[in-house]
């Protein structure tokens, strides 16, 4: 008989069946006694008490799809920096690259010259350097030293004749920059020095001996300016300044036609070095035109030599003297004395620089007569033969006007009037112009101003003033009565000049002019531009003038008996006027001039001399100028080969009898 079975007894599993090893159906009865499977879980999913755990990997999906997303990422931002390096900003990088690569340098013009009206230089050009440096490449960093700059200062400073702490200065100021200026218009025998330093410091260097700290030193070709006459027509001229551009003068004035234009050259560097074999871009250079002036350099010598001399004698200020063709209007000799040397500006006087016979505006005082005459004959109120009575004293407006000396009541004709440069038959014979005062203002200034007071020259020159002339209606009460005599008005010795070659041109007045023409580097000519032409008297008026002013020299009371020249006719006038001190603004001293032209029968040339307080000697214009009016007409007539005057000065009467 078969005990009964424990229940808790376990069951010894039968052998496998076609099922063993299937799990229970999902949703199947479990039954009571069913054991966890080999997991160690019961059914169900529960653990067995006491079983050991098992790890359950996770799917790789996931941590492979990040890794891919992150990868994709960083090659995303590698291809977009390769295309922003390689096409966007390609331009940019490339020009990075030049600038350290490639070094610009500025190919001068050579400055035109400046010549004479035969040609021959007044001012030229010379073969010059410019020293430069790259101050980026004596970093420490570049050079591979401390103090590569005050090493480079201390061995150019001498060749230079620079201070060495404003060399080091250029060099440092600016680290990053590749150009910086040390020296300018230096001669090619400098450079030679640097050049040949640079060598023996680049032999020391591929020896292991140091650095070679001029390796950036370089050097730009320049035409350095000079004037082979020395001081002559230095105040027309002008000169350079270091920037190369014309700084005074005709140099300014014309800076543009003699310059030309810069050219450029571009080349590959290396280590300071231009590659051999490396690229070169090459703008050339168009140099600057040739200007021909209307001086005449022998004439110009013959006015500064006596303007300088009388000066020094006289122990003036200063002086000018203008030589002008009366039939072209050309300047044929701008002297100022005293002068200065262009060619070192730096060891110069500079109240001696610049143009003063352009630029000082000074009372012209009797040479200013000849105006008022004219107007007075051209307006038929009076002729060269009317009487005038001229008392010692004349009371007008709030004072009473004198003479240059006193003297009993002169008759005198209207041409003795102008011959002994009487100031008060002067306004004797003005108050004649108009019914009124006012009129004769008005009718005297209108002459004025045909004669080219109170305008400019047309000469444009640096620094020209056009002198003062006020209109007629703010004239004060002393000025309507001074101003026809010379004082209350300015001008500058070019224009007072002018009214006398207008005078010699029969009373047609043509502007001034001092270029003829410029040549182009092609061998192109241009000549400048005709002069303006001006009518301001009648020819027959403009005769009766140049003898009017024949007396003044040639008759025993005339003012300019000094200025006879044997052979020839002289015209011309005398000038003595208070002047205006400049620096305090009041009467000082006084302004003694000349002018006048010659043949007074077939009139070439006129010169006018004016001599700024004189304090030495005689102050009055026939003694001071006088003499130096003969010498350059006498000079000029002769070089031009002028010739004589074929008749003798007809005498006017230069008084009359009372009674008469």
């Amino acid at each position: 008989m078969t005990a009964p079975q424990d229940p808790r007894r376990r069951r010894v599993p039968g052998p496998a069946g076609p099922r063993a090893d299937r799990r229970p159906r999902q949703g199947a009865p479990r039954r009571p006694g069913d054991r966890p499977g080999p997991s160690g879980r019961r059914p169900g999913g529960r653990p067995r008490p006491g079983a050991p755990q098992q790890l359950r990997l996770g799917s790789p999906r996931p941590r492979l799809r990040l890794i891919s997303l992150g990868l994709s990422l960083v090659m995303l931002v590698f291809v977009v920096r390769l295309l922003q390096v390689q096409a966007v900003d390609a331009g940019a990088y490339a020009a990075k690259a030049n600038v350290n690569r490639y070094i610009p340098v500025t190919l001068a013009a050579p400055r035109g010259s400046i010549t004479d009206r035969d040609g021959v230089d007044l001012a030229t050009t010379v073969d010059a350097y410019d020293i430069t440096a790259a101050p980026d490449l004596l970093t420490p960093q570049t050079a591979q030293m401390d103090g590569a700059p005050r090493q480079a200062a201390s061995l150019l400073a001498p060749i230079l004749g620079k201070d060495q702490a404003d060399l080091e200065k250029k060099l440092t100021d600016n680290p990053k920059s590749k150009y910086v200026v040390l020296a300018r218009q230096q001669s090619p025998q400098v450079w030679k020095q640097i050049k040949d330093l640079k060598n023996a410091l680049d032999e020391a260097a591929e020896k292991g001996k140091g650095t070679n700290v001029l390796a950036g030193v370089n050097r730009e070709a320049h035409s350095k300016r000079i004037y082979p006459n020395g001081d002559l027509a230095a105040g027309l001229l002008g000169f350079v300044g270091a920037d190369g551009r014309g700084a005074a003068g005709l140099e300014q004035q014309l800076n543009k036609e003699l310059a030309g234009q810069d050219g450029k050259r571009v080349y590959a560097q290396s280590g300071g070095h231009q590659v051999p074999t490396g690229d070169v871009e090459e703008q050339p250079a168009v140099p600057g035109r040739d200007v021909e002036l209307t001086i005449d350099r022998d004439l110009q010598w013959a006015a500064q030599s006596a303007i300088a001399s009388q000066v020094e004698k006289s122990r003036a200020d200063r002086g000018y003297v203008v030589v002008q063709d009366t039939r072209t209007g050309e300047i044929l000799a701008l002297a100022n004395a005293p002068g200065f040397d262009p060619n070192d500006i730096s060891r110069q006087n500079a109240d001696a620089l610049g143009n003063a016979a352009v630029s000082d505006a000074y009372e012209p005082g009797s040479v200013s007569k000849l105006m008022s005459m004219a107007a007075v004959i051209e307006e038929g109120a009076a002729r060269w033969d009317t009487h005038v009575e001229v008392p010692n004293r004349l009371p007008r407006a709030d004072r009473a006007f004198a003479d240059d000396i006193d003297h009993p009541t002169w008759y005198l004709t209207l041409n003795g009037v102008f011959a002994k440069s009487s100031n008060i038959g002067t306004i004797l014979a003005t108050e004649q112009l108009g019914k009124t005062q006012r009129q004769t203002n008005r009718i005297l200034y209108s002459y004025l101003r045909k004669f080219g007071i109170g305008q400019p020259t047309g000469l444009g020159l640096p620094g020209e003033t056009r002198g003062i002339l006020a209109k007629p209606d703010q004239w004060s009460a002393s000025q309507q009565y001074t101003i026809p005599f010379g004082q209350g008005l300015s001008l500058n010795a070019v224009q007072a000049a002018s009214v006398y070659s207008t005078i010699a041109n029969g009373g047609e007045r043509i502007a001034p002019t001092l270029v003829r023409g410029s040549t182009g580097p092609d061998g192109d000519y241009a000549a400048a531009p005709g002069p303006k032409k001006t009518r301001v008297v009648g020819k027959d008026v403009a005769t009766t003038l140049s003898g009017m002013l024949e007396s003044v020299v040639y008759d025993e009371e005339g003012t300019g008996t000094k200025a006879k020249i044997p052979g020839y006719r002289v015209a011309g006038k005398t000038g003595t006027s208070n002047r205006v001190d400049p620096r305090t603004g009041r009467y000082r001293g006084y302004t003694a001039s000349f002018a006048g032209f010659a043949p007074a029968d077939k009139p070439r040339l006129t010169v006018y001399c004016a001599v700024q307080n004189p304090t030495k000697g005689s102050y009055y214009g026939g003694q001071v100028c006088g003499p130096v009016y003969k010498k350059v007409m006498e000079f000029g007539l002769k070089s031009l080969q002028v010739a004589p005057s074929g008749t003798k000065a007809k005498q006017l009467p230069v008084s009359y009898s009372p009674g008469q």
